[in-house]
């Protein structure tokens, strides 16, 4: 009889000097705790003596660079100590993987690391080739040293030298000044929105756990007729001005969004001219409206009373959603506050949103979500519908303003279970498409013709 033949399981690494070429870089994987699913991600660096280093990332956790030890004396065996967490894992460099246990807090967990950090699914993110056009611009921001780096979406079928889109009227009035640069003097060019981050240095895309929600809102809006202004913050990306960012409150962020309305307005390409910003942002969006700046005003989860009571309010539900038992008062809050000594948070916990709510004589569109967590909407949201100076259609259209509460929607607007922070992450949707079409929706109706 033919005899038979098994091939051999491959063997663990045996050399130290392969292991440290093949270790070195992020390996990930996930450690299931109850219901819960916590993706680690070790970052092994190899020194010239062959000795390795190692950090930890908990992404799903916002934590990155915890210092670890490694010990690899007994390669391929290895064990890695987090001092800070109190916790340690142990494992063997086999068949390609690294097989172990994560152990912490008496809990010892199987976890098992393949080459390479998490790739999360973001299936709205858009890819090129794109139906319309784009370009990467630069502008003065709003102090001296300040110039920021931003991309112009135009809407598809848009045309720099006739500037109108596709849906508009086949031609338009215009005049060109002494500088020459051409001014529309009718409604039928494309509108334009400024997008304006939250609170935290960002890029362009307000990019979050790969998540990119600006760079999503700027591609549906192209493809429905409407340009979009979308910028790195000051300090950030390829903005300079990283000099001034220790000391910047939110007036200077205001500074920069009107510095980029400015500039639009400069081109003379655009009929009319709005903010969208989220949280901070959208409160920056009020001020510019209230300034008399912007045609309209897009808030996206936007404070609507002071920012003590508001961030008071986070700390408290996020705490909750953790399952802690917290329930700090304003005071209390404004304390620890003062005491870090920080610009921004000085400034902020004493801005009263009131004036610029009240003082917003243009559209406005005020939305939240009812799971956010970090600015809540029942404090918040029924604030700014208060405050609107010729108040709200509470979620329909036909009105000059616009005010929309959504269910199961988080502070970015993804759906979700809790509306803690921590799920950011893990859900694969970018921001709902039923608030990307009232965006574009609302947008449509209350530009570039419509009169208030």
């Amino acid at each position: 009889m033919p005899q038979s033949s098994v091939a051999a399981p491959e063997s663990p690494a045996t050399s130290a000097e392969t292991v440290s070429e093949v270790l070195e870089g992020p390996w990930s994987g996930k450690i299931s705790v109850g219901q819960t699913e916590l993706t680690l991600v070790f970052n092994f660096a190899v020194s010239d003596d062959g000795s390795l280093s190692v950090t930890l990332d908990s992404p799903d956790q916002g934590a990155e660079g915890i210092e670890a030890e490694c010990d690899a004396a007994a390669l391929p065996m290895l064990r890695v100590n987090i001092p800070s967490l109190l916790a340690s894992y142990s494992g063997i460099l086999y068949g390609g993987n690294i097989v172990g246990t994560f152990s912490q807090g008496g809990l010892s967990l199987p976890l098992t690391l393949t080459e390479g950090e998490p790739r999360p699914s973001r299936p709205q993110t858009p890819r090129p080739p794109y139906p319309y056009a784009a370009e990467d611009v630069s502008f003065p921001g709003g102090s001296p040293e300040v110039t920021l780096a931003g991309t112009i979406s135009y809407p598809s079928g848009y045309s720099a030298a006739a500037p109108v889109c596709s849906a508009a009227p086949a031609s338009i009035s215009a005049s060109t000044a002494q500088d020459g640069k051409t001014t529309v003097s009718d409604n039928t060019a494309p509108v334009a929105v400024v997008m304006v981050s939250g609170s935290g240095l960002q890029d362009r895309d307000e990019q979050i756990f790969g998540h990119r929600p600006f760079l999503v809102i700027a591609d549906y809006l192209a493809r429905n007729g409407i340009a979009s202004l979308r910028y790195d913050d000051r300090g950030f990306g390829e903005s300079t001005g990283a000099e001034s960012v220790g000391t910047a409150t939110t007036e200077d962020f205001m500074q920069d969004a009107l510095a980029a309305v400015e500039y639009l307005r400069g081109t003379g390409r655009f009929s009319r001219i709005g903010v969208l910003g989220h949280s901070e942002g959208a409160n920056i969006a009020f001020m510019l409206g209230a300034l008399g700046k912007v045609d309209f005003v897009i808030s996206l989860a936007g404070i609507g009373v002071k920012g003590d009571e508001a961030l008071t309010a986070q700390v408290n539900r996020i705490a909750e959603l953790s399952g802690q038992k917290v329930e700090l008062s304003v005071e209390d809050f404004r304390r620890s506050a003062l005491m870090q000594n920080q610009p921004w948070l000085s400034w902020f916990i004493d801005y009263d949103p009131t004036a610029d709510i009240s003082g917003t004589a243009c559209p406005v569109m005020a939305v939240n979500g009812s799971l956010d967590s970090q600015v809540i909407p029942s404090l918040n949201l029924v604030a700014i519908a208060e405050k609107l100076p010729e108040g709200s259609a509470d979620g329909e259209f036909g009105g000059k303003n616009f005010v929309k509460e959504y269910a199961s929607l988080n502070h970015l607007f993804q759906h979700c279970t809790t509306g803690a922070p921590t799920e950011y992450r893990g859900i694969e949707e970018t921001m709902s498409e039923e608030l990307l079409a009232d965006i574009a929706a609302w947008i449509r109706e209350i530009g570039p013709t419509a009169s208030w």
